[in-house]
């Protein structure tokens, strides 16, 4: 079969479609953590959303969250800065800003590297 044709290309998307997959997100992480810890599955949602938002509430006060051996999340402030408006080319002005980041740790590192 020709690589160009469009069966082709539809095949390659699945393929792409089916690596996304892979992502865990937040509803996972709690029945990840309903099946490990033999929690039901609200009680671990629950734990995941108070993890979050103890994270959340501290970077918005500006402070670190360090947990060992997984990793730190750090409030990083970017000056203002001036950009270009894409569609006219015109100069603009963008504001200062805050950001929050995750420093993985060593151990976190470790673990994925093998």
């Amino acid at each position: 079969m020709n690589p160009w044709s469009r069966g082709a290309a539809r095949g390659e998307a699945r393929a792409v479609s089916q690596k996304r997959r892979t992502r865990m997100n937040k509803g996972d992480l709690a029945t990840a953590v309903a099946e490990k810890t033999g929690m039901s599955k609200s009680a671990a949602n629950q734990a995941v959303e108070t993890v979050f938002e103890c994270i959340t509430d501290t970077l918005k006060k500006g402070e670190e969250v360090r947990i060992l051996g997984f990793g730190n999340f750090v409030v990083s402030e970017r000056a203002a800065s001036t950009g270009r408006n894409p569609q006219t080319g015109e100069p603009m002005e963008i504001k200062a800003s805050k950001q929050a980041k995750f420093k993985p740790g060593k151990g976190l590192k470790d673990a994925v590297n093998g």
